[in-house]
C-alpha cells in the first residue's frame, strides 16, 4: 500500500548555504536542481511553501561584524534571499512546477508583493510559494521568518532543511559522540540551548503548535520519506 503524507500543507525552510553545494560561496546549480527534484516529488501529495535564507550570499550579522550597521547588513540579507527565491523558482518551473516569489519589500518589477490571502490561493491551487525578503524588517532571521509564515499560511509543519540527518547535542562533524535525537520539545530545544533555530522562531512554533521536523536535504528523496513519517529526522513539538 502506497504511504501517504502525514501533513496536507508544509513550509520548507531552506538555509542559504544549502545552495551552495561544495562551492565556497553563491549557488550551484546541481545542488538547486537536486532540491527542486524532491520538492517536485513531494508536490504531488501536499501543498508546499518555501522560505529560503541568502548566507550563501550575504550575512547581515557577519556584515555588521565588518562595519556595516545591523540595520542595513540585514536589508542586504533580504535582497540575498530574494536572489535566491528567483533562482529557485526558475529551476521548478523548468521542472513543470508553477511557482510563486513573494517578497516582503515590494519589488513590483521581478516579484510579487507578499499577500497573505493570495498566497494561501495559490498553494490551494498547486502553486508552491517561495516567500523572500525575510519579514521585510531587520533584526529577524529567515527561521523567524518560517515559523511566523507557517502560522500565517496554516501550515502543519515547518520542515527545516539541513546538513545533518537531525538534531544533536553537539555539531557532529566536530565530535564525534554527539548525542542525536529523535524527538524534543519545545522547551527542552530552549533549555539546551540547541543550534536548531532561533529562540523566536521556536516560542512562535510553540504558541501556534507547529512542529518543527528537522532533517537532511542532501538525502536524496529524504524530504517526500520524512512527510510520509518513514525518513531519519528530528520531530520538536510539544509532546510526542
Amino acid at each position: 500500500m502506497k504511504a501517504l503524507p502525514k501533513y496536507r500543507r508544509v513550509l520548507l525552510k531552506v538555509s542559504g548555504e544549502a545552495l551552495m553545494g561544495k562551492e565556497p560561496y553563491g549557488l550551484d546549480v546541481g545542488t538547486l536542481e537536486a532540491i527542486s527534484t524532491d520538492i517536485k516529488t513531494a508536490a504531488e501529495e501536499v501543498q508546499i511553501c518555501l522560505v529560503i535564507g541568502g548566507g550563501n550570499i550575504f550575512r547581515g550579522l557577519s556584515g555588521a561584524a565588518a562595519g556595516i550597521d545591523r540595520a542595513t547588513a540585514d536589508y542586504m540579507g533580504m535582497l540575498a534571499t530574494v536572489m535566491n527565491a528567483l533562482a529557485m523558482q526558475a529551476v521548478l518551473e523548468r521542472m513543470g512546477l508553477p511557482t510563486r516569489v513573494q517578497s516582503a519589500i515590494p519589488m513590483m518589477s521581478i516579484c510579487e508583493p507578499y499577500i497573505r490571502r493570495r498566497a494561501i490561493r495559490h498553494m490551494e491551487k498547486g502553486r508552491i510559494v517561495i516567500f523572500a525578503a525575510g519579514t521585510g524588517n531587520p533584526f529577524f532571521t529567515t527561521d523567524t521568518t518560517a515559523a511566523l509564515r507557517a502560522a500565517e499560511m496554516g501550515c502543519d509543519a515547518v520542515f527545516k532543511a539541513t546538513q545533518v540527518d537531525g538534531v544533536y547535542s553537539d555539531d557532529p562533524k566536530r565530535v564525534k559522540d554527539a548525542k542525536r535525537y529523535d524527538f524534543l520539545t519545545y522547551h527542552e530545544v530552549l533549555s539546551r540551548d540547541l543550534k536548531v533555530m532561533d529562540a523566536s522562531a521556536i516560542s512562535l512554533s510553540r504558541e501556534n503548535g507547529i512542529p518543527i521536523v528537522v532533517f537532511s536535504i542532501h538525502e536524496r528523496g529524504n524530504f517526500s520519506a520524512v512527510l510520509k513519517g518513514r525518513g531519519r529526522c528530528t520531530v520538536i513539538s510539544e509532546k510526542a
